[in-house]
């Protein structure tokens, strides 16, 4: 079986995702590099090992994260399609089982929340955990007067957690955000169709989706 850390370790796929990055950072989007894919396969990972689901699954999903961003190198509009096309060459080439391939583009194909659909668990997972990567790290402008939306609201999370209860019927995401940089309504402006899907996402799973913004629930 070809593994989640091959795949990290394999330097055809490491110069994808490093190039894709470089395409975002001259149009000025936030890191989609090693760590945000990174940090979305281990969220990905914890909600399908949680929710019960196989190693093999957990492992097919991880390598699915990993992977998801990669059609960016490609252009950033309608990335999920063109990333699960290229997934598909790559994990071909690395002889892996069709089986495994087909849960893989599956996933990133449905990832992006303008045509994404949570149709499978891999999926879903995929959807929840790549949705919930917002984060002060992420923003590259160092300039905060000249920050965008983007970049204000992702300086503004201070923390984030995204957890599931013992009983495995909620999926929480948690936010600290300080207001000086953006505002809960700035969050909503450029995130509302993420956490729909997120909630769509989720009921696939069986699970409720809850926003906690400053200890307070907003979704």
């Amino acid at each position: 079986m070809l593994t989640y850390e091959e795949i990290k370790n394999n330097e055809t796929i490491r110069t994808y995702i490093r190039k894709a990055d470089q395409s975002l950072v001259a149009l000025g989007f936030t890191e989609h590099s090693f760590a945000h894919v990174t940090l979305v396969a281990e969220n990905c990972g914890y909600i399908l090992k949680t929710m019960g689901y196989s190693d093999h699954e957990v492992e097919l999903g991880k390598i699915a994260s990993y992977l998801h961003d990669i059609g960016n190198i490609v252009n950033r509009l309608d990335h999920s399609q063109s990333g699960a096309v290229m997934a598909f060459r790559i994990l071909d080439n690395l002889d892996m089982p069709p089986e495994d391939i087909a849960e893989i583009v599956t996933a990133i194909g449905n990832h992006d929340e303008g045509t994404g659909t949570p149709v499978s668990p891999i999926a879903a997972a995929l959807i929840l955990a790549d949705k919930s990567d917002v984060r002060r790290s992420r923003v590259r402008n160092p300039d905060t007067t000249s920050f965008d939306i983007h970049d204000r609201v992702n300086y503004s999370v201070t923390k984030s957690q995204l957890k599931i209860n013992e009983e495995k019927t909620l999926i929480k995401l948690k936010l600290s955000v300080d207001p000086h940089y953006g505002s809960v309504m700035d969050y909503f402006e450029i995130f509302m169709q993420r956490m729909i899907l997120c909630r769509k996402a989720a009921e696939f799973l069986g699970l409720q989706f809850k926003l906690i913004i400053n200890e307070q629930q907003l979704i």
